[in-house]
């Protein structure tokens, strides 16, 4: 079975940023595809960052040149740098890693990011 638990969201000021991470439990970490969503209130789920095994990236547009998605393989962690983060960046971030061997997705329990001033 496959864990996933975010950390580092919080409150930050408009034009900062903040740093996710994401352990993810389980063997073959290193041929995951790892991705991070977010929620915003009223609004659907949405992908944010995407990242393939292979060190491929695909950001949606709102957070191209803002946002970074990257991996460390030696501790099973994915990353979201966020960075000029907006009033709009505001929501709950989910983590999810694709396993290829189960075919099966995974998902954590989210952590909160609220920009405000």
């Amino acid at each position: 079975q496959v864990q996933l638990v975010e950390s580092g969201g919080g409150l930050v000021q408009p034009g900062r940023s903040l740093r996710l991470s994401c352990e993810v439990s389980g063997r073959n970490f290193v041929s995951f595809r790892l991705g991070w969503y977010r929620q915003a209130p009223g609004k659907e789920r949405e992908l944010v960052a995407g990242m393939t095994s292979g060190n491929r990236r695909d950001y949606a547009d709102s957070v191209k040149g803002r946002f970074t998605i990257s991996r460390d393989n030696a501790r099973n962690t994915v990353f979201l740098q966020m960075n000029s983060l907006k009033f709009e960046d505001t929501a709950v971030y989910y983590c999810t890693a694709y396993e290829p061997a189960s075919g099966r997705n995974y998902w954590g329990n989210g952590t909160l990011v609220t920009v405000s001033s």
